[in-house]
């Protein structure tokens, strides 16, 4: 009996969640037949169980509500007050449930004003009764219920006397069928239907195979690093196939662990549906990669962290209905739920379109609580992160759902438990976007086996971004106001030795070939300098000793291959520690301090990626261009109407050859160049990655040649250097159009974009055209440079910009005497009469659509005639 009663408990609350989540469905769309047969069948299940056990509370609740149902579906009107009633009754059933399986016995208890309710509904609800029809009169056994009937039920004389008049099949096709599935059934015996294909299985057994797994897996390791020590072993061939099958058990047992994320969000159409009533507020929520999959011990870890974020974006994120509609937005907000992997993390995202954060009842709440003084002025990125600080709350009155002071606090705690990070992005009138980060599983990870102070330690590849090479880059570590930065590309991090971080002993000469490893938390990078880089190995991670827990930097501990026990270091606890949770500096902060930098310099030293592809020739890349280095295994290349293409990311990728003499590999793995923009990717089909270099990107030689902007002097070798916008249309049609022209007088360029992609997209190609460029991220940073005492001789700026637009930015100049002379080249996505006339009232020289190359540099070859005509 109790493994019945085991069985009977889990199939029914799987059940009630499944009727949870269908009756809002339901209610959305009530004229969708097979959602509310579904429910019925659901709760009419629940009910012929809890009568064959022996369950009568719960049979008269389930029966009560499946008596509304049943109006429903005879045609009676489904309004929110009968759905919000069995939701309730849903509820009761799951309480009830809860206390059966602690005691084993069904509670004592009386649901009668559940049910009285129900009973009312359905009664008022029901459709008229139908007209008398003629009743088969037969032998029928006498049937006796021993209880009144209840409304809506009808007697078993009756139910056996429909069951007798029911028409059955027609004998002579039945029977004809029947033989012919017999026949084939002999014919092909393999090919009977297969029975059911799932067990259940008890968390705890699945918790003891992965605990087995992950001791084999360390065993494997201190095997291959014997036989490492001893090349010739004869042990190396039957080991390699031990350490296969011990990487294919240890992906079925991670299997058996990983759930859809969907399971978390079971329950948030219920609560959205519940929080809209209570708020007063039209919500949607929409969910998007419920199909993603996780660890189990991670997902419930998460579940209440997310649950949280969602009722916060119900509550402060979204707008009354009133509000919305004089902000012209939509009545019914939304609430969008996404999640999908990428780089070996799972991305969840919280995005809402409602008012966006209040910065400055942010600021004053912050400085009423004492988290910044009055002379601060912390940027955006900083204020919002402020809204995770312990107790901090903007509300003006508490309620039911939020105020308190508690919650984002505990769900970026729980998030840094696990080693995930929570990002937050705000635009004021637009909404809110909560982006959080974490790893797939906690029990076996990959992780980067470095050396610092003479001692090892783990630091999981998740957080890793690049790693440099200290002694054949020395010129990037600098030290600006007493702090030790890293120049990468336009930025300068957060710079720190691991031996000082863990005040370990300093090794005699150990900075002179050292390594900068580049992380990445959230949205801030840093560096750290280790000793030595070792190798990267599969590691089991195991918590760490109750006397180390208040260690922020160290996340646990494991054992490596030749038995030796070393730290796992934490990178949210680093990030903390040397302070890199701000928004990382750039080149400009340091120089408004008083500290001259050679800032064209480092503007024009670029990171390109070179590789070689079909001809054999050179070629090079700027590196802030691609998104991602692939190797994907040949057999996986498809071909759609011709044309070479790679499911990647839950979509299909277009590949295009770097060149004309490029061939796709048959066999093995092909490298890929991967260019993404807007939710579209384009893989550059190549045969291998040289290098990855810091130069001046100058081109020598332009070239006619479509694909190539021309050629350069990259690391003292003649390098094409290629034209990525010739290759994104190949893939996509519509990416962009136009060429580049060739200009062919000099000019000092301003660029201004607040997109890194399209700043990275066409500085080159202006660059090519002759000019020499400076991309800024932003009207603010421009007038800054200008300030002081930057000279150009013309401006391209986008139009629709955060903080400062771009018909601000020109109107800023227009006002100034020493700028008002600067023809402004307008960048906008949308050409209409409207735009021409505003880009004519702040003194613009011409708008130009962001895509059309060609018409941007005839704009700047126009005004740069127009200027030498004046002048």
């Amino acid at each position: 009996m109790e493994d019945l009663l085991r069985e009977f408990l889990t199939e029914t609350n799987e059940s009630l969640d499944v009727v949870d989540n269908e009756l809002i469905r339901f209610e959305q769309e009530p004229n969708n037949a097979d959602i509310l047969g579904r429910i019925f069948r659901l709760v009419h299940t629940i009910k012929g169980t809890c009568g064959f056990i022996g369950l009568p509370r719960l049979e008269a609740l389930a029966h009560a509500a499946e008596t509304v149902m049943g109006k429903f579906r005879d045609g009676a009107p489904v309004t929110a007050d009968a759905v919000s009633l069995v939701l309730v009754t849903i509820d009761r059933l799951k309480s009830i449930l809860a206390e059966l399986e602690a005691t084993a016995a069904e509670p004592a208890g009386s649901d009668g004003d559940l049910i009285v309710q129900l009973e009312q509904m359905a009664l008022d609800g029901g459709a008229p009764a139908p007209a008398a029809e003629e009743i088969t009169i037969g032998t029928l056994s006498p049937q006796v219920l021993e209880r009144p009937l209840r409304p809506g039920e009808v007697s078993l004389d009756d139910l056996e006397r429909a069951f007798r008049d029911t028409p059955g099949p027609q004998d002579k096709k039945q029977e004809k069928r029947g033989d012919d599935r017999r026949v084939g059934e002999r014919r092909h015996p393999d090919t009977a239907p297969a029975g059911n294909q799932t067990l259940r299985v008890s968390v705890d057994t699945v918790e003891r195979l992965m605990t087995m797994v992950s001791e084999l897996v360390l065993t494997r390791n201190q095997l291959l690093e014997i036989v490492r020590r001893h090349s010739e072993s004869e042990f190396k061939v039957p080991l390699q196939r031990l350490s296969n099958v011990t990487a294919e058990l240890q992906e079925g047992v991670m299997k058996t662990r990983m759930q859809p994320i969907g399971n978390a969000w079971a329950k948030l159409p219920r609560i959205v549906r519940d929080l809209g009533q209570e708020l007063g507020k039209e919500i949607e929520l929409e969910m998007h990669g419920a199909e993603t999959e996780l660890d189990r011990q991670v997902l419930d870890i998460i579940r209440d962290p997310l649950t949280h974020m969602v009722r916060n974006s119900a509550d402060h994120g979204l707008e009354t209905t009133e509000e919305r509609r004089k902000a012209g937005k939509p009545a019914k907000g939304t609430i969008r739920l996404s999640a999908y992997q990428a780089s070996g993390q799972i991305v969840i995202e919280i995005a809402d379109d409602g008012r966006g954060l209040n910065l400055s009842k942010i600021r004053r709440r912050a400085i009423e609580v004492g988290l910044i003084s009055d002379e601060d002025h912390p940027s955006e990125a900083q204020l919002h992160k402020l809204i995770f600080a312990p107790g901090f709350s903007t509300a003006e009155k508490v309620t039911s759902v939020s105020g308190r002071g508690v919650g984002m606090d505990v769900v970026k705690t729980n998030i840094d438990q696990i080693g995930g990070t929570i990002d937050l992005k705000s635009t004021p009138g637009r909404g809110s976007t909560f982006s959080i980060k974490i790893p797939l599983t906690l029990a076996i990870v990959p992780a980067l086996i470095v050396e610092a102070g003479g001692e090892r330690y783990a630091i999981p590849q998740v957080a890793v971004v690049e790693l440099v090479h200290r002694g054949s880059n020395a010129n990037l570590v600098e030290e600006i106001n007493g702090a030790l930065v890293l120049r990468l590309r336009d930025k300068l991090l957060p710079l720190l030795s691991l031996t000082q971080l863990l005040k370990l002993p300093k090794q005699p000469e150990a900075n002179g070939d050292a390594f900068v490893i580049v992380m990445q938390v959230g949205a801030s990078l840093f560096g750290i300098v280790v000793d030595d880089v070792m190798h990267t190995e599969e590691i089991v991670v195991k918590p760490v000793a109750a006397s180390l827990r208040d260690i922020k930097i160290l996340g646990g501990n494991t054992i490596l291959g030749d038995g030796s026990v070393i730290m796992i270091l934490d990178p949210n606890g680093i990030a903390e520690s040397i302070g890199a949770s701000r928004e990382e500096r750039t080149i400009d902060d340091f120089a408004a301090k008083g500290e001259a930098l050679p800032q064209e310099e480092a503007l024009k030293t670029v990171s390109m990626l070179m590789f070689r592809s079909g001809s054999g020739t050179l070629k090079a890349v700027p590196l802030s261009l691609v998104t991602r280095l692939e190797e994907i295994d040949a057999r996986k290349i498809e071909r759609s109407s011709g044309r070479p293409m790679v499911q990647y990311r839950g979509g299909l990728m277009p590949l295009i050859p770097a060149d004309e003499n490029a061939k796709l590999a048959e066999d093995g793995t092909q490298p890929l160049l991967v260019f993404t923009d807007g939710g579209r990717s384009v893989g550059l089909i190549v045969d291998e990655i040289v290098d990855i270099v810091e130069d001046r990107l100058e081109i020598k030689v332009a070239s006619d040649t479509p694909g190539v902007l021309g050629s350069a002097i990259i690391r003292d070798q003649a390098t094409e250097i290629i034209d990525v916008a010739h290759f994104l249309p190949l893939g996509f049609s519509d990416w962009f159009h136009g060429r580049q022209g060739h200009a062919r007088e000099k000019k000092k360029l301003l660029f201004v974009d607040d997109s890194a992609f399209f700043r990275n997209m066409l500085a080159p190609v202006l660059q090519a055209a002759g000019y020499d460029v400076t991309a800024l991220s932003g009207a603010k940073e421009a007038l800054v440079a200008l300030d002081r005492g930057a000279s150009f001789d013309a401006v391209v700026t986008d139009i629709e910009m955060p903080e400062i637009d771009g018909f601000a930015f020109t109107e800023a100049l227009r006002a100034n005497a020493n700028f008002s002379h600067l023809p402004v080249i307008a960048l906008t996505s949308t050409l209409s009469p409207a735009v021409a006339s505003k880009c004519e009232s702040a003194g613009m020289y011409g708008y130009v659509a962001k895509f059309d190359r060609r018409g941007l540099l005839q704009a700047l070859k126009n005004a740069a005639v127009e200027l030498q005509e004046a002048a």
